[in-house]
Formats: C-alpha cells, sequence, structure tokens
C-alpha cells in the first residue's frame, strides 16, 4: 500500500507543483480569453476563474433530458473557458476547456453519449480534478437529438469524427497558450458513443493520444442503430401476441435466466460472470395448460425471447451485430429497448435523419433497411478499422471495457472487435496486451451500476466525487491505471471493482472482485468467501 500511495502522490501530487508555481494562474485566466480569440476559427464566449466547490449550473434543457445533470460541482480551482470552433462554413462546436490551477502536465479529451450533442460536465470535472486539462465538446450539434444531421452532412461529420479531432487540436493549443508549455502526456476517456469516439481516435488520428480509455464502445455503429431496431419487429407493440411487458423481463425472464446461468461460475451471487457460457433456453417458461399466465410465457412469447437473444444476421448471410447477452434484464434500458412500443429513440432518429428521411415509417424496417444502412456507412462511422499498427507504433496504449450485464450495447461486439484487431494484425493476446487490453466487468450495466462490482474509477460516479488515494489507486482505477501505463510502463493485469452496499460507500462495502483481461476468464476457485478478489483467478 505504501508504494502506491508514493506513486499518486508523484504522478498527481509532485507533478502539479512544478507548474502551478511557475506563472501567475489568475492573470493567465483573465488573459485567455483574448489569447485564445486568435486561434484559427475559434471565438471565445467566456473565460473566468472557477474556484473549487462551486456548483455551476448549465442551461440545455435537452441534455437535461438526455440524462446529463444540469449542473456540476467543480472539484479544483480551474480557469474556465467556453468557445465556438467552426469546422465548416455550414458547421462547428461548442467547446469548453477546464484549466486547473494544480496542473499535472497532462492533457485530457472527453467524449459524449447517446447522439452526442451534450457536453458531460461531469467528465471535465473528473479530469480537472485529478490536474488535467480537460476539454469536452457538443459534438457539433446541441440535445440529444440526431434532428440536425438531416441534410447537413458537414454536422454529421462533426458528429463521426471532426468533433473530438478539432476538440484535441484547440484544446492542446488553448493548454500550451495558457501554461506556457505544451502538455507531456495526452489522454481521452469516454464510454459508450464515447467508446467509439475513442476508437475513431485511435483508428484515424493515432498521434492525439497518448492513452484511451474506451468504455462500451458503441462500434459496429450502423448496425448497432439496426439491431435497435430489429427489437421492435421482434416484439412489436403491447397489443402484439410476441410482446413481453417491464415486469416479465425484470422479474420472470431475469429470475429464469439466473436460474439457468448464475451458478456456472460456482457462486449463486445473481452475477453471471461470463455470459458467453449461458446458453439460455427460453422455452423453459411456455406455459402449460391450466397455469398462471404471469408466471409463465406462452409459446409466442418464449419464441421472440429466443429471437432477442439471437445473433442477427444480413440479406446476404453476414453477422450483422452478436446476440443480445443473458444478464442485464433487470436494469432500466428494458422500457426503452423491448417496451416503448416503438424503436428506441436512437434507432429512429438515424433511420429518419441519416440514413432516409424523415416521413420514413421506422415500425417498418426490415432486413433490406438494415443492409442498405449497413451499407451507406456515412464518414466510416462503423468505426471497425482492425488496423492499429500506427497507434501502436508510437507506444499508444488502449484500456477497453464493457459491462457483461449491459443490454444497450451488446459486450460480445467488443469481443468481436478486439478479436477482428488481433486477426488482422496477427497478433496473439500476449502481443496484443503490449498495447490494448480489455476488460470484461461482470455484473455492471451501460458504463456504469448494476449488480456486480462496477466501480472501478471509471467515471466520476464510480469514485462517488471522491478523489481520495484509495479511489485513485491504479490497481482500482481505470483512469489512473492507463496513466501509470503511458508513464511508468506498468500494464494493468486485472482491474479492482468494488460494489458497495446499495450502491452506497457509507454502507460498506458488499464485495469486491478483480477483473480480468480478455480472453482471461475470471473463475471462481471454489474455496474462500466468493466475495473477496482472493478467491477468484484469471484462467
Amino acid at each position: 500500500m505504501l508504494k502506491k500511495l508514493l506513486f499518486l502522490q508523484t504522478i498527481f501530487l509532485w507533478l502539479p507543483g512544478i507548474y502551478a508555481t511557475s506563472f501567475d494562474f489568475d492573470s493567465a485566466c483573465n488573459n485567455i480569453a483574448s489569447q485564445a480569440a486568435s486561434i484559427a476559427n475559434t471565438t471565445v464566449f467566456f473565460s473566468g476563474v472557477v474556484p473549487a466547490g462551486t456548483n455551476l449550473s448549465f442551461t440545455n434543457p435537452t441534455c437535461d433530458a438526455a440524462g446529463v445533470a444540469s449542473f456540476q460541482v467543480t472539484l479544483a480551482d480551474m480557469c474556465r473557458v467556453a468557445l465556438n470552433v467552426s469546422t465548416s462554413d455550414q458547421s462547428g462546436i461548442i467547446m469548453e476547456a477546464w484549466l486547473p490551477r494544480n496542473w499535472t502536465g497532462r492533457f485530457l479529451s472527453t467524449g459524449n453519449g447517446g447522439l452526442a450533442g451534450c457536453i458531460q460536465y461531469a467528465d471535465l470535472a473528473y479530469g480537472a480534478g485529478l490536474g488535467f486539462a480537460t476539454v469536452g465538446a457538443n459534438n457539433g450539434h446541441n440535445g440529444s437529438s440526431g434532428q440536425a444531421f438531416y441534410n447537413h452532412p458537414e454536422v454529421l461529420e462533426d458528429f463521426v469524427f471532426r468533433s473530438i479531432h478539432t476538440n484535441v487540436l484547440v484544446g492542446k493549443e488553448i493548454t500550451k497558450t495558457f501554461y506556457g508549455s505544451p502538455h507531456k502526456f495526452s489522454y481521452y476517456f469516454g464510454c459508450s458513443t464515447g467508446g467509439r469516439q475513442g476508437f475513431k481516435s485511435v483508428q484515424e488520428f493515432p498521434d492525439d493520444f497518448d492513452g484511451v480509455l474506451a468504455g462500451s464502445p458503441a462500434l459496429n455503429f450502423n448496425n448497432l442503430m439496426s439491431w435497435f431496431g430489429r427489437f421492435f419487429d421482434i416484439l412489436g407493440t403491447p397489443d402484439s401476441p410476441s410482446f413481453i411487458t417491464a415486469d416479465q423481463w425484470s422479474g420472470l425472464i431475469h429470475e429464469n435466466v439466473l436460474k439457468q446461468c448464475d451458478t456456472i461460475d460456482g457462486v449463486a451471487d445473481g452475477i453471471i460472470e461470463d455470459p458467453n457460457l449461458c446458453d439460455y433456453k427460453p422455452e423453459e417458461l411456455i406455459c402449460v395448460p391450466g397455469s398462471n399466465s404471469s408466471d409463465c410465457l406462452t409459446a409466442t412469447q418464449a419464441e421472440a425471447l429466443r429471437q432477442v437473444f439471437s445473433p442477427m444476421y444480413g440479406l446476404r448471410g453476414n453477422l450483422m451485430y452478436p446476440r443480445q447477452q443473458p444478464g442485464g434484464e433487470d436494469t432500466i434500458y428494458v422500457e426503452g429497448l423491448y417496451t416503448s412500443g416503438t424503436p428506441i429513440s436512437f434507432s429512429s432518429d438515424w433511420f429518419h435523419y441519416v440514413v432516409y428521411d424523415p416521413s420514413f415509417d421506422v415500425t417498418k424496417l426490415n432486413l433490406t433497411d438494415y443492409q442498405y444502412a449497413e451499407d451507406l456507412n456515412p464518414f466510416n462511422i462503423a468505426t471497425f478499422n482492425g488496423d492499429l499498427s500506427a497507434f501502436k507504433a508510437r507506444n499508444g496504449k488502449v484500456i477497453t471495457y464493457h459491462g457483461q450485464a449491459d443490454i444497450l450495447i451488446s459486450p460480445t461486439d467488443t469481443e468481436l472487435y478486439y478479436n477482428h484487431v488481433a486477426q488482422t494484425m496477427g497478433l496473439p493476446p500476449a502481443e496484443l496486451d503490449d498495447f490494448m487490453r480489455f476488460f470484461r466487468i461482470s455484473g455492471m450495466s451501460h458504463c456504469v451500476t448494476g449488480d456486480g462490482a462496477w466501480q472501478f474509477g471509471q467515471s466520476l460516479l464510480a469514485v462517488e466525487g471522491n478523489l481520495t488515494a484509495e479511489n485513485l489507486d491504479p490497481d482500482r482505477n481505470a483512469l489512473t491505471a492507463l496513466v501509470r501505463w503511458v508513464e511508468e510502463g506498468i500494464a494493468p493485469d486485472t482491474v479492482l471493482g468494488t460494489k458497495y452496499v446499495n450502491d452506497t460507500p457509507e454502507l460498506g462495502v458488499e464485495f469486491s472482485r478483480r477483473h480480468c483481461r480478455y480472453p482471461l476468464r475470471n473463475t471462481y476457485d471454489r474455496v474462500g468467501d466468493s466475495s473477496v478478489p482472493e478467491s477468484w483467478s484469471c484462467q
């Protein structure tokens, strides 16, 4: 433990002193607006010193509706800079730079979520709190809808890749101008759409980052949107014989999934350690004559359930998207994916505003439309290039992770991409581990939360807003593990996750578990207390 604390002191306390004493921070913040205005294609809205503990409010109701908080408490003294950057004569991004007083010499770019029109201020607070010069952008449009893409290819181009890359270029220039010296190391941090953005940078802009943390990445994006639409095609509206209610998903089906698959790993704990081993058979739930229909499914419902848990193939017989993994049926995403009586908004917007037009009836989507969307692939948004040799050659590092109870983006898709990279580059896992490591997080839902040990520093929520030495320990914090790998050459073999009682740290730790790097599988050794990580091993 002493070595870990010394590392934290060295990396996160010693470096800030170098930069904090070399210039007048407040004066630099007063001057940065006029200086940043000289950067090509930029317009500065405002800048100013913001003390630690300030509760900042934001006014974008469409982002509030998308689940992005309308306020954020800052964790460090910082200079906040807000600006617009034109990306063409028809498009531009709104971005912010949060420049901490105690700068570590590191730069951090953050990602987005969903259809990505919202700055994720919690990520900015997390990065700045750790001493990174941190930037984030709205990805070229405001709000959570994809309507801004319609007949605006420049806006779509920002969404696919240009916003993040522009954000990096301008952010690094502001950082250098503000502190009077360039960054020492450059990092990226994002989940979901943000995970895809991270891999887009690795694939197409390998010089942007030294280290990338990409969670639950929305890779194979076109087919992900079609996969969303397919669930409506399978389940239908509430009056359809194949429809399954929310209560049936979270109760009847989830309990049956656990009954069939929970103990495969040797422990009955409500967590399927590796869903790949779960050959779920929904036919077990088919009603027998005289049974209570609330405790069983019709044969039609059971067949629909089997289709949900089956891979999606295209007209040419090609695998378009892997199966939905069993285990996450009790999460909040059930309503949007399965029980709303219409395709989820991500899919509807994509087909309305990118693939076709607003008049298109998304309830009629079929394989012909899915194949057309895959072939369209605007600006290569699929983000499935397996050749990462340029990033590897410059000694870049990637940590990716995916919750195994994530029903919004199938965790199997990240496995497929990992294997695609291995095959494309001709690298066995031992050599792929030199620059990319993938961690499967059992029992975690989409990016955060779930029944598993899901807190491992992957977001501000995952450290409960507390930047303590324990929360920043690189053995249990994916972001600081990435920093240690890039700067110290120490690669993470496992990520130690924590599950608190009722997800409340004050109530104590329910259990901890070390999550293995793929393709290793976390295995209970069948001795000792299963709630402690020492009872498990990577095999």
